[in-house]
């Protein structure tokens, strides 16, 4: 029996000698006074003999603190309490006994709604030329404790009954549906007045609304709303014994609801599959979604009441805008996947947040394809595969699970790595074991830990009972190390010797950073005497190197699929046959062969393992390409090259006469228009060679777009402006435009149909080469913004050559979030290093590190590989 000392306890961990195992919590929200008032009680169950508790408190201002135990008698007030950091820590005089219950009250307490888009907070919309509100929660990762007090770790699971006291011609949501909702009438609560007196000075324009009590499950997923919420909505028969279930869209402006539609269909499409999968029943009565105008991330995967940004859910039926339309459909699966990865089955601490991330990002974008025309296995390496071996060749790269000793490191792994690099590591386990016994493996982990918590050793048991193989010999490397290798390739008579090394960003890791042996599932493809090509899946690297038979003289790849996490490092002789083969009509190399190709190429470029002229001579080969996927890569990787050379004239002018040569007769040959109807690959396909011509400075390219918006701007009708194009039209009327053309942009930042185009024309903002009006955008940026729109006004002004230094200008001025990435000269590094040196950047000091890596690694670039360029580029150019 002791008294618990907040010097004596771990900082970031709450003591286990109570565990909750129910809350009761009451929340009273007032929308005009943006206000809201709380009331908690908690059941307990007490493990050791104890006079303290500790548990999680920030930002309420709280009154009355009580408790009730099956051993005492009469009720205690705690005879010492007191707030360190967001730990409220309760003494009381008499023992707690272990092995006894308990019930914690608290309350009531207060807090504003504020805008800091954590806790409960208010979200706004103009209604009628003014400010409306509603409130909501927003928990992942540690913030409900900034709406009621409460055990705040994902361990520490119970049940929740949630009641709301609002007005009554306001909605309330949450996790649960509502059992009981009537008028208040003073003196009806008995209860309720008793913990929340100030209930008694309402009247009848108040009412009270209860919800069933959830399964048990972490804080971080309880979630609650109120406001004057539209409903759109459908019901699901599932195949579980539960005949319906009820799938409803909430949203406060009932002018865009039906745009609510498309991801309602996800939503209806994708759940009943996960059940199936999966083989565990989705245990809610209900899967509602609410579309928030604040949102600081893009959706949030509460239990039973999804909450997002409306360019997450929002759709226009009509549109031809099919990035929007993968936005949605993305989103929404990954969000319904939590339900299973992260709400059934829930990782014990944030250290093992992939998880739920590189789960949901993996089921919800490749495994669950209910949109197969968007080729998602292909699409899964430019979204996911790409960025996460991007960041995590940075020496600043963390492994994908990582230690979160405090509440600065949990925020700061929200990444490409805990998400794509997680995901992209998932699949590729999944493709060398099988898709269907590597599902297997997860139905029996998550019915192992069915509303409860999970580690990697138990995912791996999981698989190894469906495989029959040791998943934590072949994976444990991958998951706790950081980094991934480059695989280089060389020939000899008897077929190939493979080794892995760790690749950096600036070439093979240091000998003491290049310690650690991969798995590696090689797929190594090639071609028999037929002409018929296979992959062999049993080809595993395990050690330094190793020599695999092999018939070179035919066409052959490593990495056949692209499904495996590493780059691929070939001779220039072995490059350049291999870029001959896949640019036949009938190659044997798949589109996801050929953009690994691709972007293999331009990243060994960059690390110095190979001339990047090397990369172009793979590109022109591939000029002829059809697929929309591998322009894609294309088209990314040479406006990559312009942005890094871009104070470098005659390097640029000439790649973009490159860029032009390849994407304008595409321009010619697919037009401006969107016939209903085509294949989607077409519409995908449109929308990049067109943004491609333009951004190569094509003349003609450039005089269609202007017009078009010039019809807009001069008749209001916007039938020439496809959603398709609505980005790069917006751009490149404000870039080659002046104040009218800037202004009408502006306009539809303010009042505009779809959330998509007002993102499109936020970013074409920043596209302005005048000095006067990029100054207007920064001020707009940091008075007029909200705060979740700031990234992509950033993304305009950082991607446009003559605000980008100005850019970094303003974040230093501002010390306001900002862009670096961009910069690429000494200068740059040193500025941008010293400006950080006073500061406290404990909240960000991993992005900060990943910034300097970048531009470290771009100076390198420059320095090691202008010569080769330029003089390819000239030489393209005399040839062509």
């Amino acid at each position: 029996m002791s008294v618990l000392n907040p010097s004596d306890l771990d900082p970031n961990r709450l003591p286990l000698n109570v565990k909750p195992t129910h809350y009761d919590v009451t929340i009273k929200t007032d929308l005009e006074k943006l206000t809201f008032e709380g009331f908690t009680k908690i059941s307990l169950d007490v493990k050791e003999d104890t006079l303290s508790i500790v548990l999680n408190c920030a930002g309420l201002s709280f009154q009355e603190v009580s408790l009730t135990s099956e051993a005492a008698v009469t009720e205690q007030k705690p005879s010492r309490q007191s707030i360190e950091g967001d730990r409220l820590f309760l003494t009381f005089d008499s023992l707690i006994p272990a092995n006894s219950k308990a019930e914690l009250k608290i309350g009531p307490y207060s807090a504003p709604l504020g805008d800091s888009l954590t806790g409960y907070y208010r979200s706004s919309y103009q209604k009628d030329g003014k400010p409306n509100y509603y409130a909501l929660t927003q928990f992942e990762a540690i913030d409900a404790r900034r709406a009621f007090p409460c055990w705040d770790e994902p361990l520490l699971k119970a049940t929740f009954a949630i009641t709301m006291i609002s007005r009554s011609e306001s909605v309330n949501l949450s996790n649960m549906p509502a059992y009981s909702e009537k008028v208040y009438a003073p003196g009806s609560e008995d209860a309720l007045e008793k913990n929340m007196p100030s209930l008694k000075a309402l009247d009848s324009s108040w009412k009270i609304t209860k919800f069933d009590s959830t399964p048990p499950m972490s804080t971080y997923l309880v979630a609650y709303a109120n406001g004057p919420f539209n409903i759109w909505k459908t019901r699901l028969r599932c195949p579980a014994e539960r005949i319906f279930l009820s799938k409803s869209i909430y949203l406060a402006t009932p002018e865009l609801l039906h745009q609510a539609q498309f991801a309602l269909d996800v939503k209806k499409k994708v759940l009943p599959l996960y059940e199936e999968i999966f083989d565990v029943e989705f245990p809610l009565p209900k899967l509602d979604t609410l579309v928030v105008h604040d949102f600081d991330a893009g959706a949030m995967e509460n239990w039973g009441l999804i909450t997002g940004r409306t360019t997450a859910f929002l759709l226009d039926p009509k549109t031809t805008d099919t990035n929007a339309k993968k936005n949605v459909f993305t989103t929404q699966s990954h969000e319904v996947a939590h339900m299973w990865f992260g709400n059934i089955t829930t990782m014990e601490w944030w250290d093992y947040l992939y998880l739920n991330e590189g789960f949901a990002t993996l089921m919800g974008e490749v495994i669950v394809a209910v949109f197969p025309e968007f080729k998602p296995k292909a699409d899964f390496i430019s979204d996911h595969l790409n960025a996460a071996l991007a960041l995590d060749a940075k020496p600043s790269s963390h492994p994908i699970e990582v230690q979160c000793p405090n509440a600065d490191s949990i925020n700061q792994i929200f990444d490409s790595l805990s998400y794509s690099k997680a995901g992209s590591v998932l699949r590729m386990l999944s493709d060398y074991v099988g898709e269907d016994r590597f599902l297997k493996g997860v139905s029996i982990y998550l019915k192992s830990k069915l509303y409860g918590n999970g580690v990697t050793e138990d995912l791996w048991k999981g698989i190894s009972a469906a495989t029959g193989q040791d998943i934590v010999h072949l994976m444990e490397n991958w998951i706790k190390k950081i980094g991934f290798p480059v695989i280089t390739v060389s020939e000899n008579n008897d077929g190939i010797e493979v080794r892995q090394d760790r690749f950096m960003e600036t070439g093979i890791a240091e000998p003491e950073e290049n310690k650690t042996l991969w798995n590696v599932p090689l797929n190594i493809l090639s071609v028999d005497k037929s002409g018929k090509s296979t992959i062999d899946r049993s080809a595993l690297l395990e050690e330094r190197s190793k020599t695999f038979t092999l018939d070179t003289s035919k066409p052959f790849k490593l990495n056949g699929g692209t499904a495996g996490v590493y780059r691929v490092l070939y001779t220039p002789e072995r490059l350049s046959k291999i870029g001959v083969e896949a640019a036949k009509p009938d190659s044997c190399f798949s589109i996801e062969d050929r953009m690994g190709l691709v972007y293999d190429s331009l990243a060994l470029s960059k690390a110095g393992l190979q001339k990047l002229s090397s990369a172009l001579n793979l590109i022109d080969n591939l000029r002829n390409e059809k697929e929309f996927l591998i322009l894609d890569a294309i088209s990314g990787n040479l406006a990559g090259l312009v942005s890094t050379w871009w104070e470098y004239p005659e390097i640029v002018d000439n790649l973009n006469a490159f860029r032009r040569s390849i994407f304008v007769p595409l321009v010619d040959k697919l037009g401006y228009d969107f016939p209903d109807s085509e294949p989607t690959d077409i519409t995908r396909l449109r929308s990049c060679v067109v943004g491609e011509a333009a951004a190569a400075k094509d003349e003609g390219v450039i005089k269609e777009l202007r017009a078009r918006f010039d019809y807009f701007k001069s008749t209001g009708n916007d039938s020439k402006i496809p959603a398709g194009l609505q980005r790069v039209i917006y751009g490149t009327a404000v870039k080659y435009g002046g104040r009218e053309e800037y202004d009408s942009v502006k306009q539809l930042v303010e009042s505009v149909k779809t959330p998509t185009s007002k993102l499109a024309a936020m970013i074409a903002l920043g596209q302005t080469q005048d000095p006067a009006l990029i100054q207007e955008t920064f001020d707009y940026l940091l008075t007029s913004s909200r705060d979740q729109d700031f990234v992509y006004f950033l993304r305009g002004l950082s991607s446009n050559f003559k605000s980008r230094r100005q850019t970094a200008q303003v974040f230093k001025d501002n010390y306001a979030q900002g862009s670096f990435t961009a910069l690429s000269t000494q200068k740059d590094y040193d500025e941008t290093k010293s400006f950080f040196q006073d500061k406290d950047v404990s909240k960000f000091n991993l992005s900060l590190a990943q910034t300097l890596d970048t531009i470290g690694a771009r100076i390198a670039y420059l320095e090691r590989s202008s010569d080769d360029l330029g003089s390819w580029l000239k030489e393209w150019r005399g040839r062509a």
